[in-house]
This record gives structure tokens, sequence and C-alpha cells, in this order.
């Protein structure tokens, strides 16, 4: 994240009254939904705030995941041990204040470099697109859809830590 922003865990001190990325349905879980998955500890939240103006520029969350072994492409799956479920996270929702354009990218290598050094087991990030622009996006980054969910699309963590390269 570059020197305009810090992201930080959401807290009751930012003001999200007037983020809009012009996605309803994302505007509505960060406006009204995401401090009750905080708070049930469903999911974790981060915000990239604006240092000038203390703004909320963007956010993700991360939930903890786990996908079934049948999900997952037959290529990973022959690499895996036969667990009924392979360990993941989700970026449940990730959106940038309109104002804010070319946020995104740098959203998703946090929530990457995030997931990626946890001292939790992971084996890949998920990613559930809410449309065919936002899984583009994801296809951008190395991405790769699940056949039967083409909107549902996964990264290796180990292919994340290479993206993000040393440091």
């Amino acid at each position: 994240m570059s020197r305009r922003f810090a992201v930080e865990p959401l807290a009751d001190g930012h003001d999200r009254c007037d983020f809009t990325c012009g996605n309803d349905r994302i505007d509505r879980h960060f406006g009204e939904i995401v401090t009750q998955d905080v708070a049930r500890r469903y999911a974790t939240c981060f915000v990239a705030k604006e240092l000038a103006t203390g703004r909320v520029a963007g956010f993700y969350t991360l939930p903890s995941s786990t996908v079934a072994l049948t999900e997952v492409p037959p290529d990973l799956a022959k690499r895996l041990p036969r667990y009924p479920a392979v360990p993941a996270v989700l970026i449940g929702w990730l959106g940038r204040h309109r104002d804010f354009a070319g946020l995104g990218e740098a959203l998703l290598f946090d929530a990457l470099r995030t997931v990626a050094t946890a001292p939790i087991g992971a084996l890949a990030v998920f990613v559930d697109a809410i449309d065919e622009r936002a899984a583009a996006f994801y296809r951008a980054f190395g991405f790769t859809p699940l056949t039967e969910r083409p909107h549902r699309l996964y990264l290796p963590v180990k292919t994340a830590l290479a993206l993000l390269g040393p440091g």
C-alpha cells in the first residue's frame, strides 16, 4: 500500500457513511452488515484509509473457509492429501470507493499478503466474484475459476507469495 493510504482493521472511528463503490450489494454490505460479521468473528475487515483526510477509500474482508476436495480442479487435487476439504481463506468482500481508481489492486495485494504471511494453514485464497467484471479482475492476477462455478476463483498461497515478491 502506498504512503497515501494506511490499511488497518475496521474500527468504530472509520466513517463508512459516504462509501460508494458503485455496486449496491457491496455498498450495502460495507455500510450495514460488515460490523455484524466482525462482531460475530465471522470475518475480519480491513480498511484502506487515506492518510491526508482519514477517508475510507476501500476495504476487504477475510473469513476462513474450506472448499470440498471434489470442487478443486483435478490438476490441483491430485497433489493434495485426500482430506474431504481443502483449508483456505476467502476474500469475502473487496471494494474501493469510486473516487480512488486503481486502489483495487493494492487492496487485493494487501489481502494476499495478509493471508500468505499469517501463521495459519491455508492452501489457497478463494474469491466469489460478484459479477463477470470482478471475475476478470481476479483472473488478471492469476486466479483460476473452479470448473463447476466460474465466479468462484482460487489462487494457491504459494502462487500468491511468488506474485508478492520478496519482502
